[in-house]
């Protein structure tokens, strides 16, 4: 069970780490934003799985409101270059 646990810890970090870099360097808004929606998801899927090894639902509101927050931003940011591209 540890061994599944460090993997998956090694593989979240290296999907933050990746989409970190992304949003920093991204060459164009769309692609720092699909890169934070990335890291917010692989965020929320590590606290998703600390919950499932600790047999707990304490942050289970913090997830729903992190998915709130990321609907709400890709939406705003969708609507933003819809307008943006039509002028």
């Amino acid at each position: 069970m540890n061994t599944l646990i460090g993997i998956a810890i090694v593989l979240f970090t290296a999907g933050a780490l990746a989409a970190l870099y992304r949003l920093i360097t991204g060459p164009t808004l769309l692609d720092r934003v699909v890169a934070s929606d990335v890291l917010l998801v692989t965020v929320m899927c590590g606290l998703g799985a600390e919950m499932a090894i600790n047999h707990h639902t304490t942050t289970l509101p913090l997830l729903l409101v992190l998915a709130a927050f990321a609907f709400v931003g890709s939406v705003s940011v969708a609507r933003f270059m819809g307008r943006r591209d039509d002028t």
